[in-house]
């Protein structure tokens, strides 16, 4: 029987749902959403939050601006003229800092929110100790903070982020099929959801129905394209 003719599939909008009450918590977030949840009764005024790329730091950072209101910059964006517009918010969040972070911005932030009795949240790949940091004082702040790392997520917490990502697409896949993912993606989250998207895109062009031998073929080019 010939294959049914493909057809291109149409980029229909759709937003992953980024807030706290999607946020899905396991073992190896459970730390960093716990103390982030405690907000504003943290250990300290400063909070550096470290995990490796495709960790959900991301999705954690946009749960808390959900939840606090906080005011969101990217390290390589701060510069010592927006640390006042940024205090404004009831907290600041500094995102990527392992890419590269202004020193006395981010001394002048961090003194300045002290001073106003705000929180800093600090996110990056990499420990503050990497970052080459020049100034000793900010160093010693940055030591003062209270660090908390997110892990690779376990089986448990990738199947329930693969069931969550189809479901924002509006597809019901056969549990079968999420393990059978599980066992073969890379460990990140990241992958999950551009795996996630191409089984979509490949399931519609085709007009067929997600398998495993399907996701199988996807899960490869994801892979490939890393």
């Amino acid at each position: 029987m010939a294959e049914p003719p493909r057809q291109l599939p149409l980029e229909l909008p759709h937003e992953a749902a980024l807030t706290r009450d999607d946020y899905l918590v396991g073992v190896s977030n459970k730390a960093a959403f716990e103390l982030l949840s405690r907000w504003p009764d943290w250990p300290s005024p400063v909070v550096v939050l470290a995990g490796p790329v495709g960790s959900g730091k991301t999705h954690l950072v946009r749960a808390f601006q959900d939840e606090s209101g906080a005011s969101v910059i990217s390290a390589r964006e701060l510069a010592a003229d927006v640390v006042e517009d940024l205090l404004v918010a009831p907290a600041a969040v500094i995102e990527d800092t392992h890419l590269g972070v202004n020193d006395t911005a981010l001394f002048h932030l961090l003194n300045a929110s002290r001073q106003a009795g705000k929180k800093v949240l600090i996110t990056s790949r990499t420990w503050p100790a990497s970052w080459k940091i020049t100034l000793p004082d900010l160093m010693s702040r940055l030591r003062a903070a209270t660090p908390v790392e997110i892990l690779e997520p376990d089986d448990d917490l990738l199947r329930r982020v693969l069931v969550k990502l189809f479901a924002d697409r509006q597809i019901s896949v056969d549990i079968g099929v999420v393990d059978y993912l599980v066992v073969r993606m890379e460990r990140s989250l990241e992958v999950a959801m551009q795996a996630v998207q191409a089984i979509d895109r490949e399931a519609l062009a085709g007009r067929v129905k997600i398998t495993k031998p399907l996701v199988g073929r996807v899960l490869e080019n994801v892979h490939k394209g890393q």
